[in-house]
């Protein structure tokens, strides 16, 4: 008897073993998801954190930043496929809009508020070009929990930041030029290393190696999450001083920024399209930068120390809040349209 009883309990040590493994991963899946929301909360975090203590943080410099983003960019490549690519065939009335209204509300917001504040010349060059970035990838989260057409704003993203390519540095050095020496070739060149290459690997890992990126796809989020705030708090606790030090006056130029961006992209695509839905998702895409890129391109592209890179870490704190205050406030009221 006590043969055949031990005998049944070794038999249920695999589906014991079973039912514990998927207890842990819906765990784990459970810890990720909720870590992915909360990423406003988690670089507002690393950001006092680093200007209470930078060293907490400036080890995450060079090297480790253009890896980060080249991180963030292959796990954005991994979600994308084919139809994503068509999608701008499909609803060409709601991609074209978009895209346009982040390239030019933005970049051109950034030049007026450098130029209305009278910001000095490091801080107005660093305002104009997180401004001429694409849309943020923290983006597509924001637009899930704002109930908002999340397919729109993968594609937004996606195209926005190819686009970036070219229209990066473009814009940069047609707005900034005259307040100091900008290399649009090392831009274009930087975005193509840091942006278009390791999209274009997820893309081709995901059409060749579908499994491999399934499993990639549950952990992208978190680690954009978290490579995203190791960025903004390096930025921060590196330029401390100058954070401490920029005053009022920048802290209001990155807030009117990114206001500008929600705000008027939500007017003109909700006057071109008359949907609440497209209205916000194009809203959050407006708004909403690659703030992280911005910092790295001014890392890269000025003198250290110059400040280029202060507007792009503050960026990156700011549209997170107000990007979490829509959330939160378009959450309850579910659009009609």
């Amino acid at each position: 008897m006590e043969t055949r009883y031990g005998a049944s309990s070794r038999g249920n040590k695999p589906i014991e073993s079973a039912i514990v493994l998927i207890l842990i991963m819906t765990s784990m899946k459970n810890f990720l998801d909720k870590f992915t929301s909360a990423f406003p909360l988690v670089v507002t975090l690393c950001s006092v954190l680093a200007l209470w203590h930078p060293p907490l943080f400036t080890w995450f410099s060079g090297l480790w930043i253009t890896l980060g983003l080249g991180v963030i960019m292959l796990g954005m490549g991994i979600t994308l496929t084919a139809q994503d690519f068509t999608r701008i065939v499909q609803m060409p009335g709601w991609v074209l809009p978009g895209v346009i209204l982040h390239y030019t509300i933005m970049p051109l917001s950034g030049w007026a508020i450098a130029k209305l504040l009278a910001l000095p010349d490091a801080y107005a060059v660093g305002l104009i070009l997180v401004a001429c970035c694409p849309c943020g990838t923290a983006s597509n989260v924001i637009s899930y929990l704002s109930r908002a057409n999340v397919a729109l704003s993968v594609t937004l993203t996606t195209f926005s930041t190819i686009l970036a390519v070219v229209m990066t540095p473009w814009l940069t050095s047609a707005l900034a030029g005259s307040r100091m020496e900008i290399n649009a070739w090392g831009l274009f060149v930087s975005c193509l290393e840091v942006v278009l290459v390791p999209t274009i690997a997820g893309v081709l890992l995901n059409r060749y190696s579908p499994q491999l990126t399934k499993k990639a796809t549950r952990i992208s989020p978190a680690i954009a999450v978290l490579v995203i705030a190791l960025i903004v708090a390096s930025v921060l606790g590196a330029g401390r001083t100058q954070v401490l030090q920029a005053g009022p006056r920048l802290l209001l130029g990155v807030l009117m920024l990114h206001v500008s961006g929600f705000g008027l992209g939500y007017l003109f695509s909700y006057w071109i399209n008359r949907s609440e839905t497209v209205a916000r998702t194009i809203s959050i895409e407006v708004g909403m930068q690659n703030s992280g890129l911005g910092a790295q391109l001014a890392r890269a592209h000025f003198p250290a120390g110059s400040g280029v890179d202060v507007p792009s870490a503050i960026s990156a704190l700011m549209h997170c809040i107000l990007g979490s205050v829509l959330a939160a406030v378009w959450r309850r009221r579910p659009p009609q349209n």
